[in-house]
């Protein structure tokens, strides 16, 4: 068995076995119990099922690594023909305590997209017909506002709440078209311990990231750190850190 993905914004786990994929959920309450063993690269997914490679590059090797090359527009399109003509939304995202991005989307994906990161608010500032004028809006923008944050980032706030006195600033000057709050059901009580493993009792998930809770700890994974892992049934003997919680 090999993680050869997961999405976001279903909350689930794709692992492979003999060219199958098996879809689970990481709904609250779950108990994973794998244990970690070598990683690869995770090959690629097919409407038939799964194609594995040996190549030592994870989470995937060059050749089986795909660039969303939107991802780069500054605007200015670098595909043969442009071809994101439908109405994108310009957003903020917050991710407590007082982080905060701007990003686009297609319009009809916006709270979804907010979702998929792991945003604790949200706001939609301006709607535009195409991806270009998003993209070239969002530029401008990101001379004063952060367009990337890091997934330790947000780790970092994730037993937190926003600031309303710098999120309300921050939409003062904006004057958003509708705002959004997120509720991940994660209910900590303190920071969890960034790791990488796959086995306790599943919490629930935020943007990308796993919440897991084992023995007396809490602990943060990202997914994406995952993909490539062989999975063997039973748990890592490996010694965890402790979050501070268990001291308390």
């Amino acid at each position: 068995m090999q993680v050869v993905g997961y999405r976001s914004d279903a909350g689930t786990l794709l692992i492979a076995s003999d060219g199958a994929v098996e879809t689970v959920a990481l709904e609250a309450g779950t108990t994973l119990g794998y244990a970690l063993g070598e990683r690869h690269c995770a090959g690629t997914l097919t409407a038939n099922g799964h194609i594995g490679c040996t190549a030592l590059s994870a989470p995937r090797c060059e050749t089986h690594e795909r660039t969303w090359i939107c991802a780069r527009c500054t605007g200015t399109c670098l595909k043969d023909e442009m071809d994101c003509h439908e109405e994108h939304a310009v957003y903020l995202a917050a991710f407590a305590p007082s982080t905060f991005k701007v990003g686009v989307t297609k319009r009809d994906r916006l709270r979804t997209r907010l979702h998929e990161q792991g945003a604790d608010r949200g706001a939609h500032i301006r709607t535009v017909s195409n991806g270009r004028i998003a993209r070239e809006i969002e530029q401008e923008i990101a001379r004063e506002i952060t367009d990337r944050v890091r997934v330790p980032q947000k780790i970092s706030g994730f037993s937190r709440s926003v600031s309303d006195t710098a999120w309300t600033d921050l939409l003062a000057e904006y004057d958003p078209i509708e705002t959004f709050e997120f509720d991940y059901g994660l209910d900590l009580r303190s920071q969890p311990v960034p790791e990488t493993l796959l086995s306790g009792t599943v919490r629930g998930v935020k943007g990308r990231v796993l919440v897991l809770d084992r023995n007396e700890g809490t602990y943060a994974v990202d997914l994406r750190g995952v993909v490539g892992y062989e999975l063997t049934d039973g748990t890592n003997d490996r010694r965890l850190q402790s979050a501070l919680s268990a001291f308390r």
